[in-house]
């Protein structure tokens, strides 16, 4: 009933000084940051909660992903990207000039002329269609061909499975829009060493 309030020491009753170039807060207490570290750790309170903590950790995680891709850092690329083989053939496919970079206007303007209402025009929008189709699986044969000869080689004794359907898919795709990223510019010489 008649308890004796404590009074406030001196040190309570200074006022912290901030110091210059000092972060402007107290640094928190070990009880404080441990506290703060299981409300960090501490699950979600429900169904809604966990599902939009998932889609922000996948979205970092594909954001990483895609940021390492775009650099070069192998540690992020797939599983079908890694390995000195494979760097050869992204360098290889990047460094020639395909015909491949040119599908989309030759088909822009095959379209063009076919919707022109000219028999003529139309027959030379069929005749830009069936060339490009031609150029195209030209291009691809000769690039299956010299590919592989050029692994043979760089990299005798290495497997070759597969090295064809991922330097013909890379290959289709437009430069710009190739992951991982290309490293050579068109006609380029590529280096003798891979094995870094």
């Amino acid at each position: 009933m008649f308890k004796r309030t404590k009074s406030p020491t001196a040190e309570e009753q200074a006022a912290p000084e901030a110091k210059p170039g000092g972060k402007g807060r107290p640094t928190p207490t070990r009880k404080e940051a441990e506290a703060a570290a299981k409300a960090r750790a501490k699950g979600p309170r429900d169904r809604k909660e966990a599902s939009r903590r998932q889609r922000e950790f996948r979205a970092e995680e594909s954001r990483k992903i895609r940021q390492g891709m775009k650099s070069g850092d192998e540690r992020y690329f797939l599983p079908r990207d890694k390995g000195r083989v494979r760097r050869f053939i992204r360098d290889y496919v990047d460094r020639r000039f395909s015909i491949v970079e040119m599908v989309i206007p030759l088909m822009i303007i095959g379209l063009m002329l076919g919707y022109t209402g000219s028999s003529a025009l139309a027959q030379a929008s069929s005749m830009i269609l069936l060339a490009t189709v031609l150029f195209v699986v030209t291009d691809m044969i000769l690039l299956r061909f010299r590919l592989r000869r050029e692994l043979a080689t760089r990299f005798p004794g290495e497997p070759l499975k597969g090295t064809t359907y991922y330097a013909l898919t890379r290959s289709m795709q437009m430069k710009f829009m190739r992951l991982p990223k290309s490293r050579v510019k068109i006609g380029q010489p590529l280096p003798e060493d891979y094995d870094t």
